[in-house]
């Protein structure tokens, strides 16, 4: 049976157009419970001996949702208290367009039987499809749609009984008053006498007093903000909150060249780090520099007063300070909250209630309000914590509680936080996904050699970190006609195992890429394929693209031709294993030839690379030495790096490189590169200040200048000043990001860091999505493989690459947290003293960095308990002075390192000064024996030795 539907509208042309919709009904789908003696009897998990134990509906019964109720409450969805749910096709459709991530989660509960949710399909039963009237808004025509269902279902089987929850008023009404049983989720919940469920019950606002102080301004009205956007009055942009102060954030705008600097709370205005918001700029007589206060966190802030005086402190600093201002401004409304769930700790509370403080591991999300009644279990616990609403009255958002993680302190609940603040997806790969892999045993056919360039006799190794098993690359190089070289990069074909379109490779594209922590990782693929039927493993068959180049002995490259490939890599080496072959000028075999020559040219690639204005930049890579049998850390140590790892990096650069000039020439709209924009001349002060104290000028007109700069910046006196102006040089750019081609300008495809005009990301597909994607493209090119829709539609391309960009910084940012865990790990219990220097100078702290360990810790200068300052700081000279010792960016320091762990939640470094000596703040030094074996002290009141050391 179908119904139509006609409308009129004007086409392109001006002539108006008469449509006709059609759409299907029928009169034979199944209600869905299992009484029914009318419907032709289908498969439903609606269930008879399940039963909602609820003290307001005292007998059987059935329930029915509406949609906001299951956008706004799916964490109480999904608990297995509450079963027997119809969820109309209507509001399942609803819910899809307005949040996805929810509808997944919901789609999870609905294909679980022992959940008992059905869907119905209303908008095609022949009794409960109703048609949109003239002037109807969505949402209303949708609440209709609900509530002929419900009223259908009511006359279908007056034996049973349907309540409908929702928490429109206005709806609720109209429902009691055709006669459907009506309530809302809380009243719901709270009748199912379940204090687990109520503590998650998300709520929009707490019960405030009548004449509660405004802590924060009004924001606009969304069509107030709506007008100034469009009229340019107000800026859009994401809100990031600074690191080093909770009281200041800033805005990227598009269009600006430096982010938009916001300040206080009235400049913040209850943002929350990723929201997207707008802002209000500031006249250029009240713009602000950032502040050189450390104010890490609020964990410490007790009460609004304390809050009060920290703001006003860094006020009158901002006033003072005239110097280096930024534009400025301040948040008159948010665009779109992003929110999610966060991990953190119950803070008991002084007083009893059920009101809670919830404190975040991030540093940059506020404590959050939060509403339990298990507040005496839940503190031993980490938890995660949704926010719900945030009143301009409330010092902290309201939020509601989600789940326990476990045992606060216990390493697998520790990791489980690490990937749940940085929305790492990691569970487990899904059914549907795995039937996409190959049927083991798999082997190559005759079909796949016919179809590919058979390079199984080559002499192909890989050389890669100890350990790894996702070997994405693999090199050959082999001496061809009139001394000449063959040189290949051979990739894993991970795009042969992944078809578009499946649900592997749909996974694969959310995952976006691997993410590696201290002690695991979590794979973007199945291990089936990361770790063996992909990985170019030793001595086995694999598919592989190939990227060959002809090249003289200058590294000079003659062609270069791209194919799939069939190889056999002879050996699989870690870096120091191919080290010791180069180095060993007794091994002659064709491995050892292949890896010299691979090496040479590599040295003459780097230094044509940096004569172009290529950057050398530094940061401390860290690794951490794990016991086999416990998994604790057992040593800390920055990671040595070999001729071998440049040698490899080279490589895969130029693949990179060569990949994309292909890639763009065949598909100049929607070739996927990574592009690395140009810093704006702002980020460079602090490095420009640093050489300036050190009697170096740092050029930075350009990326080639900058180059040369850091070269020429050398003290004898002290080689690793060198290293720590490239530290600071690295801090200063903005980060690579992947896009689509026909979305920029060509002069915008410019890579400033590598200093080259095309680049892209061929070389690790096994951990990288957007490689796939390179894969797919280059296999077109060439003829090896088809295109499909998607793959050439930038706007798509473009949406997948925001997608992309994301998860690659949320995983550099876990494995930072998860090195920075296991690092605390190894400190607990510990003190030492160690050779550091000052990498910042603030007003009230020193920036301290620890090469031994790569670690970067806070030494502040105004201590708790000292009656006066015993530092006075120079904020144009950014120096701090005490007496005759005078302390600047870069100086060396001796420091006492220990763990503070009084913060379980926060765990941080605790540094003292030993030397230089300043009287009535620095420590004496440790004896020799208690340094090696780094003894138990705790580090409270400094410590004054009864002699002076040296002064500097």
């Amino acid at each position: 049976m179908f119904t139509t539907k006609s409308f009129i509208r004007k086409n392109k042309v001006g002539n108006y157009v008469k449509n006709i919709r059609e759409h299907y009904i029928r009169d034979d789908i199944y209600c869905g419970v299992p009484t029914c003696e009318h419907c032709v009897v289908d498969d439903t998990t609606l269930s008879k001996s399940f039963k909602n134990k609820s003290s307001k509906y005292k007998y059987d019964h059935f329930i029915v949702l509406d949609t906001n109720v299951i956008l706004d409450q799916m964490d109480i969805l999904e608990e297995d208290a509450i079963g027997n749910v119809i969820i109309l096709h209507t509001v399942l459709k609803e819910v899809k367009h307005r949040n996805l991530p929810t509808y997944k989660r919901l789609m999870s509960v609905i294909e679980n039987p022992t959940r008992h949710f059905f869907i119905f399909t209303n908008d095609h039963h022949h009794e409960t499809y109703i048609q949109q009237e003239k002037g109807e808004i969505v949402n209303d025509y949708n609440d209709r749609c609900i509530r002929q269902a419900c009223k259908w279902y009511i006359n279908h089987l007056p034996d049973e009984k349907f309540i409908l929850i929702t928490d429109d008023a206005g709806n609720r009404k109209k429902a009691i008053t055709e006669k459907i049983k009506s309530c809302t989720i809380g009243d719901y919940v709270k009748s199912l006498n379940l204090a687990v469920l109520e503590d998650k019950l998300s709520r929009k606002d707490f019960h405030a007093k009548v004449d509660a102080d405004d802590f924060f301004p009004p924001h606009f009205s969304t069509e107030q903000i709506m007008q100034g956007l469009k009229d340019g009055k107000y800026l859009q942009g994401t809100f990031r909150c600074s690191q080093d102060n909770f009281l200041e954030g800033y805005v990227t705008v598009d269009g600006y060249d430096e982010p938009i600097m916001l300040q206080g709370r009235s400049g913040l205005n209850r943002s929350v780090d990723g929201d997207v918001v707008a802002i209000e700029l500031l006249k250029k007589e009240d713009w602000v520099a950032p502040s050189d206060i450390i104010l890490e966190d609020e964990s410490n802030v007790e009460g609004v007063e304390e809050v009060l005086e920290k703001e006003k402190e860094l006020m009158d600093l901002s006033d003072k300070q005239k110097v280096n201002v930024k534009p400025t401004g301040q948040v008159v409304g948010i665009v779109r909250r992003k929110w999610r769930q966060y991990c953190g700790i119950l803070q008991p509370s002084s007083l009893d209630g059920v009101f809670h403080l919830f404190v975040p591991a991030e540093r940059k999300i506020p404590k959050i309000r939060i509403e339990t009644r298990q507040a005496e279990f839940l503190k031993t616990q980490k938890l995660i914590v949704a926010i719900d609403s945030w009143p301009r009255h409330s010092r902290y958002p309201n939020g509601h509680f989600v789940r326990a993680l476990g045992k606060i302190g216990d390493q697998k609940t520790e990791n489980e936080v690490i990937l749940l603040e940085h929305d790492v997806p990691h569970s487990k790969f899904s059914e549907e996904v795995l039937s996409f892999l190959p049927q083991m045993p798999w082997s190559i056919t005759e079909d796949d050699v016919k179809a590919r360039v058979d390079l199984r006799d080559l002499d192909i190794c890989s050389v890669d970190p100890p350990g790894c098993t996702d070997i994405d690359d693999a090199l050959h190089c082999r001496e061809i006609d009139d001394g000449k070289l063959e040189i290949g990069v051979h990739i894993a074909d991970v795009s042969h195992f992944i078809r578009p379109g499946t649900a592997l490779d749909l996974e694969a594209a959310s995952r976006a890429t691997t993410v590696y922590l201290v002690a695991n990782r979590i794979d973007m693929v199945p291990e089936l394929l990361s770790s063996n039927l992909c990985s170019l493993r030793g001595g086995e068959e694999r598919f592989a693209f190939s990227c060959i180049w002809e090249m003289d002995r200058s590294a000079n490259i003659l062609n270069v031709r791209f194919h799939k490939s069939i190889i056999k890599s002879k050996k699989a080496m870690t870096y120091e294993e191919a080290q010791i072959i180069i180095d060993d000028t007794k091994q002659q075999h064709s491995i050892a030839k292949s890896l010299r020559n691979l090496n040479k040219l590599a040295k003459i690639m780097k230094k044509r690379r940096l004569l172009r204005g290529a950057l050398v930049l530094a940061s401390p890579e860290v690794k951490i030495h794990m016991d086999s049998e416990t998994h604790d850390p057992i040593d800390v140590e920055v990671k040595k790096l070999l001729d071998t790892n440049s040698m490899v990096e080279e490589f895969m650069l130029l693949a990179n490189i060569s990949v994309a000039e292909k890639i763009l020439e065949d598909f100049p709209d929607c070739a996927m590169l990574r592009r690395h924009p140009t810093p704006p001349p702002s980020n460079f002060e602090p490095l420009i200040k640093a050489g300036k104290h050190l009697g170096f000028d740092i050029n930075v007109e350009s990326g080639k200048n900058l180059a040369t700069s850091l070269d020429n910046a050398v003290c004898p006196t002290n080689l690793y000043q060198n290293t720590m102006l490239r530290i600071l040089a690295t801090r200063c750019m903005l980060q690579a990001v992947y896009f689509a081609s026909g979305m920029f300008q060509k002069e915008e495809f410019f890579h400033y860091g590598l200093a080259v005009p095309l680049y892209t990301h061929f070389t690790s597909p096994i951990r990288r999505y957007a490689d796939i994607i390179v894969h797919r493209l280059l296999a077109v090119s060439v003829g090896a493989d088809a295109t499909y829709p998607d793959l050439l539609d930038k706007r798509k391309s473009n949406e997948l690459c925001k997608n992309l960009n994301y998860r690659n910084r949320m995983a550099q940012y876990a494995g930072r947290a998860s090195v920075a865990f296991n690092t605390h790990l190894f400190f607990k219990g510990k003190i030492q003293d160690e050779e550091g220097y000052i990498l910042y100078v603030r007003k009230n702290a020193l920036q301290i960095l620890l090469p031994k360990f790569g670690l970067e810790c806070t030494l502040y200068i105004a201590q708790k308990g000292m009656t006066s300052a015993i530092f006075s700081y120079d904020e144009e000279e950014q120096t701090q002075t005490s007496g005759d010792v005078v302390l600047h960016a870069f100086d060396p320091v001796t420091v006492r390192l220990s763990l503070d762990s009084k913060n379980i939640q926060h765990e941080k470094f605790v540094l003292q000064l030993v030397s230089p000596y300043v009287e009535g703040f620095s420590v004496a030094p440790l004896t020799e024996s208690e340094n090696k074996h780094k003894i138990k002290v705790e580090p409270n009141e400094p410590k004054i030795p009864a002699k002076k050391s040296k002064k500097k």
